[in-house]
């Protein structure tokens, strides 16, 4: 799309056209990184079941806190379910009970009083006014590194669950902030078609800051963290060429970078800048692969986020559990276990925990009448 950022451009003098080096950077694995990614296995998918019962619920109040096992298999593409939604549900027999109803309706599915338990927690740190306040910051910031400080809600959709965003976040949050922002159209250049997209009303100086400029206390001599895995070694060309790169001036992610040469080794630190800037956002540090290069052809770095990760893996690792790739930010690991612990992600661990819980009377074969 080649949207530019809102701010004037820079006269930044350092713009050497180098590409970079003629060496293969091999992928290694991490299996801390790995396991961080495996243990929420289903976890997604789990939680949007939650919600979509309990949606449904509250669209019908004179409805039990369930749903059809034919709706719900209606939803299984839109999941990315590798099974049917019926043995999903008896796989989880702490999240899920599937009954019949007594008047011989089709079997249903409902919660669990654990799950809804938990789920009761989860939402009192959604309406608490810290976790809205810093929910609210968080999307202005995503919105602040468009440029055009304005997205295609079906993007911002995308990475609704790992911004750690309420389910209907439109109507449970968004609405709240009339002052901060409005639902707009834009025209998505490739169509000519119109989308709804939300838009930050205006520019909040305060949070143009990175995370990266927040810890060191400057804004250009900036190297990024490496965080290689143990037994990896960069060959001797590639190692001279990131350590000249991180020499670099650091343009900060909130900055205008596009009127640098796009083949050039500055360009590239600041496209760097805006993937760490956009993974810091997240409440897990991480996302899949796919959601990033959406978003990033949308804002016209085109494939300038594939390169970061392929050039750069001591920053960013790939990992390619649960059928899917999903792009981490090593230092906000240490291990499998995160540095900053969002209270959502110690929610999240809990509702692991539960998931992967059996009862004691295991009843995954038997269907209650109720």
């Amino acid at each position: 799309m080649g949207v530019g950022l809102g701010t004037a451009k820079l006269p930044h003098r350092l713009n050497p056209i180098r590409t970079f080096v003629d060496a293969k950077v091999k992928w290694v694995r991490d299996p801390y990184l790995d396991f961080a990614v495996e243990r929420e296995k289903n976890l997604h998918q789990a939680l949007s079941f939650k919600n979509q019962i309990l949606f449904q619920s509250e669209s019908n109040p004179s409805k039990s806190k369930s749903l059809s096992l034919s709706l719900a298999s209606l939803l299984k593409p839109s999941l990315n379910l590798s099974t049917s939604s019926s043995k999903f549900f008896l796989r989880y027999p702490s999240f899920f009970s599937i009954f019949h109803p007594a008047s011989a309706l089709p079997p249903r599915v409902k919660l669990t009083p654990a799950l809804l338990s938990l789920h009761y927690q989860e939402s009192a740190i959604h309406t608490s006014l810290p976790h809205r306040s810093d929910a609210v910051n968080r999307l202005s910031r995503l919105l602040m590194l468009t440029g055009a400080t304005r997205l295609p809600l079906y993007l911002i959709d995308r990475l609704k669950w790992d911004l750690g965003l309420p389910h209907n976040f439109v109507g449970s949050l968004l609405a709240d902030y009339p002052d901060y922002f409005q639902v707009c159209e834009v025209e998505d250049v490739s169509t000519g078609r119109k989308e709804l997209a939300l838009e930050l009303l205006s520019w909040r100086e305060e949070l143009a800051v990175s995370e990266l400029e927040k810890r060191t206390n400057q804004s250009k001599r900036i190297a990024f963290p490496m965080c290689l895995p143990k037994g990896f070694e960069l060959e001797k060309k590639v190692k001279d060429w990131v350590e000249e790169w991180q020499r670099l001036p650091y343009i900060s992610p909130y900055e205008n970078g596009f009127h640098l040469s796009p083949n050039s080794d500055q360009a590239e630190k600041w496209t760097v800048g805006v993937l760490h800037e956009l993974l810091w956002l997240l409440v897990s540090k991480k996302t899949q692969r796919d959601n990033l290069f959406c978003l990033g052809e949308y804002l016209g770095f085109g494939s300038g986020f594939k390169k970061a990760l392929k050039h750069h893996p001591g920053i960013f690792y790939v990992s390619n559990k649960i059928r899917t790739q999903t792009v981490v930010l090593r230092e906000a690991y240490r291990k499998d276990f995160l540095v900053v612990k969002h209270p959502l992600m110690a929610m999240r661990y809990r509702y692991i925990h539960l998931l992967n819980k059996m009862p004691k009377t295991n009843r995954r074969k038997s269907l209650v009448v109720e």
